[in-house]
């Protein structure tokens, strides 16, 4: 059987490889969530792992070798016999790979925010807590019936008794099936039905319960937020509902978002659950 490997071992493998086409390139003084198209054969993990090492080499500034190009025999011994003596030169090359891809991926998001800050921090239709007029502003995409969100929700509400300089948004991300669905119709429709304290106490009902999200469930929650569940129902299945989610969902597009919970604080995407402290610390560094 063989084990999958990481993107960094497998990064570092691909380079050890092709260090030997690498170095013949210098001495030969050469400048050293996918589609597939239904007319081309499949491709097999074999090819899968070749394009990969193939993109890797690209991005740290390798070319193709060409297939005249004949190896020394010699040379490639000591081409051999130095990555031996010194495999730390791989490392070297992976790491300045994972720095360079990190950066890049940071100018990414930061122009994919700057595109979409006014559906983020202004959008009229999201629930603003915390301090609403605080410095920082803390959004995040969540599902009811997400593990992980669970756990966040009481590290957010640390986070927000922790540094009262943060303002927190939550949009409605249901991506888990039709209950997730239902549960999030349930607590737009507690927000537009009752306001911002009634959507409180349903997003943190819903984010603690554990059981199946049912009519009978959600009729039971309404009882207690005291609202209407025949009204409530009426305004799940509303158009401006519908709009609201559809308009979530197509800026998790545009933003990349493919799973809850997704955090957006001010210029950084942090995607999975986090810790609070580690949200004090990137309000902290946004902060100086």
């Amino acid at each position: 059987m063989t084990l999958p490997l990481t993107d960094s071992a497998l990064i570092g493998t691909c380079l050890a490889a092709s260090a030997l086409g690498l170095l013949v390139l210098t001495s030969s003084g050469s400048n050293g969530q996918t589609t597939t198209d239904e007319d081309q054969p499949p491709t097999t993990q074999v090819d899968a792992q070749a394009e990969q090492q193939e993109e890797t080499l690209t991005q740290l500034g390798a070319t193709a070798i060409p297939e005249d190009v004949t190896v020394d025999p010699e040379f490639g011994e000591q081409v051999r016999s130095y990555l031996l003596q010194n495999p730390e030169v791989i490392f070297e090359a992976v790491a300045v790979f994972e720095q360079r891809n990190a950066e890049a991926q940071a100018d990414m998001d930061s122009a994919i925010l700057d595109a979409n800050a006014d559906a983020l921090f202004n959008d009229p239709n999201s629930w603003v807590g915390g301090n609403v007029d605080g410095d920082i502003t803390l959004v995040e995409f969540l599902d009811y019936r997400c593990g992980f969100c669970k756990r966040a929700h009481d590290e957010i509400l640390e986070l927000l008794e922790a540094d009262t300089g943060i303002r927190l948004i939550v949009k409605e991300f249901p991506i888990l099936g039709p209950e997730s669905e239902l549960a999030s119709r349930f607590a737009v429709a507690s927000l537009r039905l009752g306001g911002d304290d009634v959507y409180e106490q349903a997003n943190d009902t819903l984010i603690r319960y554990d059981g199946p999200i049912t009519p009978e469930f959600l009729d039971e929650v309404a009882a207690e937020l005291g609202l209407d569940f025949d009204a409530v129902v009426a305004e799940m299945e509303s158009a401006e509902v519908n709009e609201i989610l559809a308009a979530n969902r197509e800026l998790a597009q545009r933003l990349q978002i493919t799973g809850t919970p997704t955090f957006i604080m001010e210029t950084e995407i942090i995607r999975g659950f986090v810790e609070a402290d580690i949200l004090l610390e990137v309000a902290s560094e946004l902060r100086n």
